[in-house]
């Protein structure tokens, strides 16, 4: 898991330990300027002020002569030979010469002028033990505690770090629940974790069980649904073999149009039903033999209606597909199109990439566009036919196959309904 807890933990407290870091370094920097330049000024200040007292008190006083401090005076009126070479253009004020590695402080009072010297090797050496050996220990005391936060921060979230890679593992189709098992938690997922831990794996139980009754269910309507379509198709076969009246030849050719489309409803739920890995059977088709079928069928469907059914071949594409699939598709649009078209007429186009079912019925309004595809809603709830459902199976079925389903209509003058699929 590259993104999990315990890598976003690190990163943040690695980001915190060099933030923290770098605000130290910048104050021994600020603080090592601050001794070298204000401390030893006040220090050299205050040292020049001490000798002047001490100066008026006995004119034979000596300059400060240190360790750490060379002092030199020049009287008025005497010449400054008695200075180092480097100190006699040197100004009243505080001077750092870099490259006699020199910090000086020439003070001059009514008597003269005091030149005070400290070595800046003392003076780093003085930010080195009040700066950056306190900041050593500093930092050296924050990494560690860094460290051990981290460490019991890490101990904390790996429990949930461990649920996450198991949950992380299940396949969705035949979730591995026995992981989560109460007998087969590790030692160190306890508490909330342990109770995460039996609910994610009552929830896997469940949706082991749904997947299950699910499969079950998709394989035998598979075949439970089509035996009794099978003896009616065998049985109106037998009845058409036989010398009957034309009307009951009709009636017979109606039972086993609808004998048809019910297989291929069949057909289509069941491939809605099933995941989308798995691939359904496929074959190639003529487009333009399905099209004239269903017109043909939705032609009963105008009966004493002043509609005309016409359906025009610009083209003859073939598709990969199920047929019966987009036998549904189109019967569809068909049949939505003669239930909200009352006179006028109904156009059935077929070009290279597109289908086209165009109808001069009641449209819809821009309300009714914005929820055509959801289930069980339909434009007129006063028309008799339809649940409200057709537009929606179209909708999955042509996500499923890569098609795309278009809609254009005005309310008041028709709807046309596009199929576009790649040839």
């Amino acid at each position: 898991m590259p993104q999990g807890l315990p890598r976003k933990l690190r990163v943040a407290f690695i980001l915190q330990a060099v933030i923290v870091s770098l605000a130290i370094v910048v104050g021994v920097y600020v603080i090592s300027m601050v001794i070298k330049h204000s401390l030893m000024n006040t220090t050299l200040q205050e040292e020049a002020t001490h000798f002047w007292e001490l100066y008026d008190a006995s004119g034979v006083q000596p300059p400060p002569n240190t360790h750490n401090l060379r002092g030199y005076l020049v009287l008025k009126g005497h010449s400054n030979l008695v200075l180092p070479e480097n100190l006699r253009g040197l100004k009243p004020g505080f001077h750092e010469l870099k490259d006699d590695n020199m910090l000086v402080l020439v003070d001059e009072q009514p008597p003269g002028r005091l030149y005070l010297v400290f070595l800046r090797s003392q003076a780093e050496r003085l930010a080195f033990y009040f700066g950056t050996v306190p900041v050593i220990i500093t930092l050296t005391t924050i990494y560690l505690m860094t460290w051990l936060t981290y460490r019991a921060s890490k101990r904390l979230v790996s429990p949930v770090s461990w649920l996450a890679r198991q949950v992380g593992d299940w396949d969705p189709r035949r979730p591995d629940v026995s992981t989560l098992a109460a007998d087969r938690l590790p030692k160190e997922v306890q508490g909330e974790a342990r109770q995460l831990a039996a609910a994610l794996h009552g929830l896997a139980q469940r949706v082991s069980a749904h997947v299950a009754r699910e499969r079950d269910f998709t394989r035998d309507a598979s075949h439970e649904l089509r035996t009794p379509l099978t003896v009616i198709r065998v049985a109106t076969d037998m009845a058409m073999a036989e010398e009957t009246s034309p009307r009951m030849a009709r009636s017979l050719q109606r039972i086993q149009r609808a004998g048809r489309d019910m297989e291929a409803v069949i057909d289509a739920f069941l491939i809605l039903a099933r995941e989308a890995e798995v691939e359904p059977q496929r074959e190639d088709f003529d487009v333009s033999d399905i099209l004239l079928d269903e017109a043909e069928n939705a032609r009963t469907l105008l009966i004493g209606k002043q509609v005309d059914l016409e359906v025009t071949c610009n083209a003859k594409p073939r598709l990969h597909a199920p047929p019966r699939v987009f036998q549904v598709v189109v019967s569809n649009l068909l049949r939505n199109a003669c239930s909200y078209t009352d006179s006028g007429r109904i156009d059935v186009i077929l070009d290279p990439d597109r289908v086209t079912v165009r109808d001069t019925g009641i449209g819809m309004s821009a309300e009714s566009m914005e929820r055509v595809f959801e289930p069980f809603y339909r434009a007129d709830p006063t028309r008799p036919r339809g649940s409200g459902l057709g537009l929606s199976i179209v909708s999955r079925l042509c996500d499923r196959f890569g098609w795309k389903i278009e809609l254009d209509s005005v309310l008041g003058q028709g709807t046309s309904a596009t199929i576009r699929f790649v040839t």
